[in-house]
């Protein structure tokens, strides 16, 4: 098959993942509904049913109540409330709680808050180290406790990174917070469908999910934070979702939702052994490829215990990361890089630079990210394509 005929291959699932055919049809199927879930009539309560069904088959899923889960507009939202409205309640009780301690790797839906919590709320913003690897950390987080643990506002720790697909110490994040009495939230959007998560084993006071990284719909997630939490609200107006998220329910995109994390959950293992025999495949023969390729984040060791099944984040020496996303796009091959840009300026991987790389090295890098449209076809023609645009990037540096 030529290029140009081949569909594309898609591999940026950690971006956002196709939806799963069950959860379009559980959405298509309340589309027509005409009620608002929060009106009283007949039509308004049966909206009700939709959303409250979902919530529950969401709280299976996670392991936590039904009423824990707070639905929002996804990651972003709930991530900004979990963060802010921790912040300003724990400075409500006591105002010399200011300090929020976080991960320096973590996504800029965590960083820009707090970053926001201090230029604006007289946030005392702590950034923690982390290794090689991408791992916080532990005993810089444990020093920054003990060293005024009443100053502390919150910890917040992603269970999974993005980017490199590190997993956090999170039970050990719990238990050094727990010590001083210091609420932590974890951001699970990539760890969901991937990985073990249990809400109630965590011993977390919140945590983030979101609909589209799990093959449901765009646009809606949902913060899972304990009923003893004191949470601020960001919106205010009709109070739903106990008054800490205000505005009408999307119904047909809650039952979306549902399906699709109760699929994620339920297949986890099976999905998890597939992406990682692929995920394998793909490193050993960019290695074979490009010799002087080099894997960020842990390596095939401790894939098992460390790693994201479906997650493979790559530097090459001497390329834009930019410019071989585009000669791959060119080729009809969907990855991303690892840098973000702004205003159209490419800006080196906070994660990569965080982790030690320098500026070339964090600039230089490619994500693939597997899911559950991935195939071996698509690997080998990622292998095919890789090694021609290597040379053409490393020949556009010259």
């Amino acid at each position: 098959m030529s290029t140009s005929a081949r569909p594309p291959v898609y591999l940026d699932h950690a971006a956002t993942t196709p939806m799963l055919v069950e959860a379009v049809d559980a959405m298509t199927e309340h589309l027509v509904s005409r009620a608002n879930a929060s009106s009283l009539h007949a039509s308004g309560r049966r909206a009700r049913r939709v959303v409250e069904e979902g919530r529950e088959r969401i709280a299976a899923a996670l392991d936590c109540r039904p009423g824990e889960v707070v639905l929002t507009s996804g990651g972003t939202e709930s991530d900004n409330l979990a963060l802010k409205g921790l912040f300003w309640a724990r400075r409500a009780a006591d105002g010399r709680r200011t300090r929020v301690l976080v991960p320096a790797t973590e996504h800029h839906a965590v960083l820009d808050p707090v970053h926001w919590l201090g230029e604006h709320q007289g946030a005392d913003v702590e950034l923690l180290p982390v290794d090689r690897d991408g791992r916080l950390d532990l005993d810089a987080l444990r020093d920054s406790l003990e060293r005024d643990p009443g100053s502390v506002a919150l910890v917040s720790v992603m269970w999974a990174n993005n980017e490199v697909g590190t997993r956090q110490p999170v039970e050990e994040v719990v238990g050094l917070a727990a010590e001083h009495g210091v609420p932590v939230h974890s951001d699970a959007v990539q760890a969901v469908g991937a990985l073990p998560v249990s809400f109630a084993a965590s011993g977390l006071d919140a945590l983030t999910v979101t609909s589209h990284k799990l093959g449901g719909p765009l646009g809606v997630g949902a913060l899972v934070v304990r009923r003893e939490v004191d949470l601020q609200p960001l919106v205010h107006g009709g109070g739903q979702e106990r008054d800490l998220r205000s505005g009408t329910l999307d119904a047909p995109a809650v039952a979306g939702f549902a399906v699709a994390v109760e699929l994620a959950v339920k297949q986890r293992v099976e999905h998890a052994d597939r992406l990682g025999a692929l995920r394998a495949h793909l490193v050993e023969g960019l290695r074979e490829v490009v010799p002087d390729v080099v894997l960020n984040g842990p390596g095939p060791q401790t894939w098992e215990t460390e790693r994201l099944p479906g997650n493979v984040h790559v530097s090459f020496p001497g390329c834009e990361g930019d410019s071989l996303l585009m000669l791959l796009d060119a080729r009809g091959i969907e990855c991303s890089t690892g840098s973000a840009c702004s205003a159209g300026v490419p800006q080196a991987s906070h994660v990569l630079l965080a982790m030690g790389r320098d500026d070339a090295e964090a600039r230089s890098s490619l994500r693939f990210s597997l899911g559950h449209t991935s195939t071996r076809d698509d690997v080998d023609a990622v292998l095919e394509a890789i090694g021609p645009a290597v040379e053409r990037a490393r020949a556009a540096k010259r």
